[in-house]
C-alpha cells in the first residue's frame, strides 16, 4: 500500500465536502467517482463542481482547461460500481456513526483488500468508525476543512488499528493533490485543530456567563489587538453556535451557560439571523478596536497552549504540526505553540494554576508536559527551549520561523512562508527578512530570489492585525527591512505569482528585477484604509513609474494586471505560468554567472545616481568604472571574449 498504487479514488458524498473533494482530487490529476444516493445530489455536486472549474480558469488558477479536468470525473448512484476499481475510497457522507458503519461495511464487501478506505469525518473516532470492518488497519482519516478547493489543510488521523503503511500512503496522497498533510497520531476527539479552538471558543464564553467580559471586548480584543482573523463569538456565528455545543455535548465537555441559551432560544447564529450578534435588526459584528477594554486574552491563550501541550505531550502531533494546523485551518496568524514560547510557558502555567485555584474548574489543570518544559527551565523564546528550540547564532539559514531559505549555487533562495495569510507581512516576517539580508554571508552568494510560498500570492500586503496596539510612533519606522533588501550588494529578483499588494508590491519594489506570472496583480490598496504605503512605496513608485502613474496607482487604490504592469514598467516580465520557472531560470542564470563585483558596483552606482544630479552620478558612474578597470574578473572577462569562451568569474 503506497502512493504508487494509487490510480483511481472513489468519493462517497456529493455535497459540500464530497464534491469539493472530488474536485481537489480530479485537479490533482486523478481518475475519480463521486457516488451519492440520488441521482440529484451527484448532479448538483457536479454543477457546482464545473462552476467552480470555470472560475479557477478563468483566474488562471489551474494549469488545465476546466473541461480537461471534468473528464477525469466519473457519478453514479451505484455504491459498487463507484468503488469496484478504487484504490483510494473517501467516505463524505452526514456525521452519523450508523450510516458510517452502514458504508464501510459494503466497502469491505466491494474492494479489494489493499485498497485504502478513508473518512472524511470531523468529529467521529476513526476506531469507532473502523470497528465494522475486519481489516481495520487500512482505515484512517482524511479530514478536509471547508471549503476543500481552497482550504490547503489535511488531517491525516490514526486510529487505534490503521498502519503506518497506509497513514504514509495517505498523506503522500494527499501531497500529491497539493495539500499540506499533518499527522494525528493517535485518535483524540477533536483531532488537533479543533482541540485548539476549543478553548478559543469556548472559553470567553464563560467569561461572558460569568458577568467578567463582554461579546464585543472579548472579539476586539482577540481580533484586533492579539491578531486572530475574527473574534471567538463572530466565529461561532458564522459557522453555528449549536455545531459547537453539540460537539462538546457529545465529547463531555463543560457547556458554557451562554451557549446553552442560545440554543435553547434557536438563536444559532448567521443562519437563523440572529446569535451572539443580531444579523436581522441588527448590524451583525460590529464591534470595534475600541470595544477591546480589558478583556483577560491570557486565559484564552493559556489554555489553548495547554490544550496544545496535551497534544504533543501525549504524542498525538509535533509543534509543528500544531502550528501548521491552526495556521492553514482556522487562519491564525502565528501558531499557538510559537505564540506559547513567546509568552512564556512559565507565564502560561501561572495563568492555569491560579486559574484552577480560584475557580476548581478541571479544564485549567495544567497538562503534565507543559509542567515538565517549565521545570526543565524550557520555557519559550527568551530561555532558548520550549515547544521549540531556539538558535540565536546570526546567519543560520534554518533559523527562521516565517522564512524558508536555501542557498544553492550561489543563489540565495529565499520563500516567505506564511501561505494561510497569503505570506501577509508580519512584523515578524519584516525582522527576519532584515536579519537575513544583514548577515548573510555575502561572500557565498552571486544573487537572491524572493518569493511567497503556496500558489495565491507573492504577498497580498501588510498582516495589519500583527501590528495592533502598536504605538503610532513605531509604525513610521516600517521600512529596515525594505531598505535592506535594496541595499543587498548581490542583485535580488522577484518571483511574483498570484497577488503582489500593498507592503507585498514594495517588497517587491526593494528588488532589483520583478517576473510575474501573466495572472499576478498588482495594487497599493492602503489608501482604501485611509493609509498611505509605508515601506518606501511612495516614493519607489514614483521613481518606477513615473508621477502620473505612481498617483493613479496610490490614489486610486486599484488593482493592475500583469500585462499592465509590464507596459508601466512595474515588472522586467509578465509570462504565462509554464514558462514562469524557464524565465526566472534565465534571469538568474545570467545573475549568478555574472562577475559579482561589476554586479555590486553596477547596482549600487545606479540605486545612489538615482537621487544625485546627472554630474555627480555620472562622476559615481566614472569612479566605479575605474574601480573595476583593475579587478582579475575584468581580465577574466576580456580573455573569454577572445578565446570565444564564457567567462568564470570568481568575484576578484
Amino acid at each position: 500500500m503506497s502512493l504508487d498504487s494509487i490510480d483511481r479514488v472513489a468519493v462517497l458524498g456529493a455535497g459540500n465536502m464530497g464534491h469539493g473533494i472530488t474536485e481537489v482530487t480530479a485537479m490533482g490529476g486523478y481518475d475519480v467517482t463521486m457516488r451519492d444516493i440520488k441521482d440529484e445530489f451527484v448532479e448538483d455536486g457536479y454543477e457546482s463542481i464545473a462552476w467552480s472549474l470555470e472560475k479557477l480558469e478563468e483566474k488562471e488558477l489551474i494549469d488545465e482547461t476546466a473541461d480537461e479536468v471534468l473528464d477525469r470525473i466519473d457519478i453514479t448512484t451505484d455504491l459498487e460500481e463507484a468503488v469496484a476499481d478504487a484504490d483510494l475510497v473517501i467516505e463524505a457522507a452526514p456525521e452519523n456513526l450508523e450510516l458510517k458503519h452502514d458504508i464501510f461495511s459494503d466497502l469491505e464487501e466491494y474492494c479489494d483488500e489493499d485498497t485504502l478506505l478513508a473518512t472524511n469525518t470531523s468529529s467521529l473516532p476513526i476506531t469507532d468508525i473502523a470497528e465494522v470492518v475486519d481489516t481495520s488497519e487500512r482505515v484512517l482519516g482524511l479530514h478536509f476543512f471547508n471549503p476543500p478547493v481552497k482550504m490547503d489543510l489535511v488531517e491525516v488521523i490514526y486510529g487505534e488499528d490503521t498502519s503506518d503503511e497506509a497513514a504514509e500512503a495517505g498523506y503522500e496522497w494527499v501531497e500529491s493533490v497539493g495539500k499540506t498533510p499533518i499527522y494525528v497520531r493517535k485518535d483524540v476527539r477533536g483531532f488537533v485543530v479543533n482541540t485548539i479552538v476549543g478553548p478559543f471558543g469556548g472559553e470567553p464564553a464563560f467569561m461572558v456567563s460569568e458577568g467578567e467580559a463582554t461579546i464585543r471586548g472579548a472579539d476586539a480584543t482577540m481580533s484586533h489587538e492579539r491578531g486572530y482573523p475574527m473574534g471567538p463569538f463572530e466565529l461561532a456565528d458564522l459557522t453555528g453556535i449549536d455545531v459547537g455545543y453539540h460537539v462538546r455535548k457529545e465529547g463531555g465537555s463543560p457547556i458554557p451557560p451562554i451557549t446553552e441559551e442560545k440554543v435553547e432560544a434557536e438563536e444559532l447564529g448567521q443562519k437563523t439571523g440572529k446569535g451572539f450578534y443580531d444579523y436581522e435588526d441588527g448590524d451583525g459584528a460590529d464591534y470595534q478596536p475600541d470595544d477591546a477594554g480589558d478583556f483577560d486574552w491570557l486565559r484564552v491563550e493559556a489554555r489553548m497552549a495547554n490544550r496544545a501541550a496535551f497534544l504533543v505531550g501525549e504524542g498525538v502531533a509535533k509543534p509543528e504540526e500544531v502550528d501548521t494546523g491552526v495556521q492553514l485551518g482556522l487562519g491564525f496568524p502565528e501558531g499557538i505553540c510559537r505564540r506559547a514560547d513567546k509568552i512564556g510557558l512559565d507565564e502560561i502555567l501561572e495563568k492555569l494554576e491560579t486559574l484552577q485555584e480560584e475557580t476548581g474548574a478541571d479544564r485549567f489543570e495544567p497538562h503534565p508536559y507543559l509542567v515538565e518544559l517549565v521545570e526543565e527551565g524550557k520555557t519559550g523564546e527568551d530561555a532558548g527551549d520550549g515547544f521549540y528550540e531556539y538558535d540565536a547564532d546570526d546567519g543560520d539559514l534554518d533559523s527562521y520561523h516565517n522564512l524558508n531559505v536555501e542557498l544553492e549555487d550561489g543563489v540565495l533562495q529565499v520563500e516567505l512562508d506564511r501561505p494561510s495569510r497569503m505570506n501577509a507581512l508580519s512584523g515578524e516576517l519584516l525582522e527576519e527578512i532584515d536579519d537575513l539580508f544583514s548577515t548573510v554571508d555575502t561572500d557565498e552568494v552571486r544573487c537572491a530570489t524572493i518569493e511567497g510560498a503556496g500558489d495565491r500570492a507573492f504577498s497580498a500586503g501588510a498582516d495589519v492585525t500583527s501590528f495592533s496596539g502598536a504605538d503610532p510612533t513605531d509604525l513610521m519606522d516600517v521600512t529596515p527591512a525594505f531598505e535592506t533588501v535594496n541595499d543587498f550588494e548581490r542583485p535580488v529578483l522577484a518571483k511574483i505569482d498570484g497577488f503582489c499588494l500593498g507592503g507585498g508590491l514594495e517588497l517587491a519594489l526593494a528588488c532589483d528585477l520583478r517576473i510575474a506570472t501573466q495572472r499576478s496583480s498588482f495594487g497599493a490598496p492602503e489608501i482604501d484604509l485611509g493609509l498611505i504605503p509605508g515601506g518606501g512605496g511612495t516614493q519607489r513608485l514614483l521613481r518606477v513609474l513615473g508621477e502620473t502613474r505612481a498617483k493613479e496607482l496610490v490614489f486610486r487604490g486599484e488593482h493592475i494586471d500583469a500585462d499592465r504592469a509590464q507596459d508601466w514598467g512595474l515588472i522586467n516580465r509578465a509570462v504565462d505560468r509554464e514558462e514562469f520557472d524557464d524565465t526566472v531560470e534565465e534571469f538568474v542564470s545570467d545573475l549568478r554567472n555574472g562577475p559579482p563585483i561589476g554586479l555590486k558596483v553596477a547596482k549600487k552606482v545606479m540605486n545612489q545616481g538615482e537621487d544625485a544630479s546627472l554630474e555627480a552620478a555620472i562622476a559615481m558612474e566614472s569612479q566605479g568604472f575605474g574601480l573595476l578597470s583593475s579587478t582579475d574578473d575584468v581580465m577574466e572577462g576580456a580573455m573569454a571574449f577572445a578565446e570565444d569562451r564564457d567567462p568564470e568569474f570568481e568575484g576578484e
